[in-house]
């Protein structure tokens, strides 16, 4: 029998397999960390480290992730990383103790550094940019869903079973994921891969994680900490070294001159300003509920959900109208509507009921569905098909470098309005600060996004049309 399959179908399956994966363990294991310190009797620093280890190994892993897709393809580096991915998983799980959980969680930073320009290099391909808009009205589906449901699942099963299944729960989706891939995903490169540029790849990999795991541990060390003041800085002087350097190779390990084209340049510029007060007031809002209103962790987790519903709603409306107003207008429209949504939730108090939340959340969600995939389209639209590795590669690092902003620039700024207070419970007029601080930069984003290019806003294919030479390729399996 043999067995045949589109890859206009495999592709979408991949790709939000991977991200789903992803997304889910973010959000999960944070559930779980106060029942991991509890067996293992974690000292707070140590603890840190298990939440630290990852998004620091991640940032480490994206400069390589561009020569790597070059060399190797993107279908090897795809299953690769997932199959690491999923044993890390397992081995986090199984983890005899503190050292061992961290030694893993490492291991899943760096298989998730490739995974995310893995899975966006894939998809970019394959569709055209006309058909990625269509098709992100049903992706975004289960990509809203995971973070919605993982605290969810996370505590049911921490308190039912134990915190180790909230590792394990990952190995039977993994697994799936790399069986079908190794039976229907195709394979092949767009360019033969360039000479290794190993002293540019280990000063952007050593700069990006020195800085993104100051990013992350600043809030919970302290920013004048000797550490963390060594990565930041010692992070920062070598980052400047590196882009002299890779701006003056040939054969660069990330090229950074892909950045005078100007769509990719003001999408990026958009994104790490944009996704600070999005996912600012993601981590915000819960804090609000339970340190303020004296809310439980059920009570920040049900009324920031809403925002899901939110950002599938607008999805729907983008994908309809993408095509004819191009995406300055509703990337544009959609900081606008952050803006507007976070001046209320400046507004909120202890007595602020959670319905309140649930609508703001709501309203928060429709205008982030007009934020995150137009950007991401936007940004390939002048690219050529040869270079999407390489430009996957520098958004993933900006926007995971804006992800790990976000939570520094709250904490920061709820620490300096609690001066002379106890730091563990900001007061109210201190979280009303920080979400005017998120509003400012969410109306600078949407200042700059009114400069930068309208854009191409082709119209749809009609159905089955296909582009390019890989989107309409099928593999065949012999059983």
């Amino acid at each position: 029998m043999r067995i045949s399959l589109s890859q206009r179908r495999v592709v979408p399956i991949m790709t939000v397999s991977t991200t789903f994966i992803c997304i889910v363990d973010g959000a999960i294991t944070t559930v779980a960390l106060p029942s991991i310190a509890r067996q293992f009797q974690l000292a707070p620093a140590a603890l840190d480290a298990v939440v630290v280890a990852y998004p620091a190994c991640l940032g480490v892993m994206i400069p390589a992730s561009a020569w790597l897709l070059e060399r190797l393809g993107v279908r090897a580096v795809l299953l690769a990383s997932l199959a690491a991915f999923t044993a890390a998983s397992g081995l986090c799980g199984a983890a005899p103790g503190p050292t061992a959980l961290i030694a893993a969680r490492a291991v899943q930073g760096l298989a998730a550094g490739l995974l995310l320009p893995a899975s966006q290099t894939l998809l970019f391909r394959t569709f055209s940019h006309a058909e990625q808009v269509r098709l992100a009205r049903l992706t975004v589906i289960p990509q809203q869903i995971a973070p919605a449901l993982a605290p969810l699942l996370g505590g049911a099963l921490s308190t039912h079973l134990s915190w180790r299944w909230v590792f394990y729960v990952n190995v039977p989706v993994g697994a799936a994921a790399v069986a079908f891939g190794l039976i229907f995903l195709a394979g092949g490169r767009d360019r033969a891969a360039a000479r290794i540029d190993l002293p540019g790849l280990l000063m952007c990999a050593a700069a990006i994680g020195a800085l993104m795991y100051g990013a992350c541990a600043g809030p919970d060390f302290g920013w004048t900490t000797p550490r963390v003041l060594t990565a930041l800085l010692g992070g920062g002087a070598l980052l400047a070294v590196a882009v002299r350097w890779e701006l003056r190779t040939a054969e660069p390990a990330l090229r950074l001159r892909l950045f005078r084209d100007r769509m990719l340049r003001d999408t990026n510029i958009i994104s790490l300003l944009g996704y600070v007060p999005i996912m600012g007031a993601m981590f915000l809002t819960p804090l609000f509920i339970q340190d303020v209103r004296g809310g439980s962790a059920l009570d920040s987790g049900t009324s920031t959900f809403t925002e899901a519903f939110g950002v599938l709603l607008t999805m729907q409306v983008v994908g309809a109208v993408h095509h004819r107003v191009g995406p300055r207008a509703i990337i544009a429209t959609g900081l606008l509507g952050v803006t507007g949504v976070l001046l209320l939730l400046s507004t909120t108090d202890a007595q602020t009921s959670l319905w309140t939340f649930r609508a703001y959340m709501f309203l928060l969600g429709l205008a982030m569905g007009a934020f995150f995939m137009p950007t991401t389209i936007a940004s390939f639209t002048s690219i050529a098909r040869a270079d999407v590795p390489q430009a996957a590669t520098l958004n993933t690092i900006v926007r995971q470098g804006a992800s790990a902003l976000a939570p520094a620039t709250v904490t920061t700024v709820l620490v300096l309005g609690t001066a002379g207070g106890d730091p563990a419970a900001p007061p109210l007029a201190a979280y009303r600060d920080t979400y005017l601080v998120l509003t400012a930069i969410a109306a600078a984003a949407a200042l700059f996004t009114l400069t930068m290019p309208r854009g191409r806003s082709a119209a749809p294919p009609a159905d089955g049309a296909r582009t390019g030479s890989s989107p309409g390729a099928t593999v065949g399996v012999a059983s």
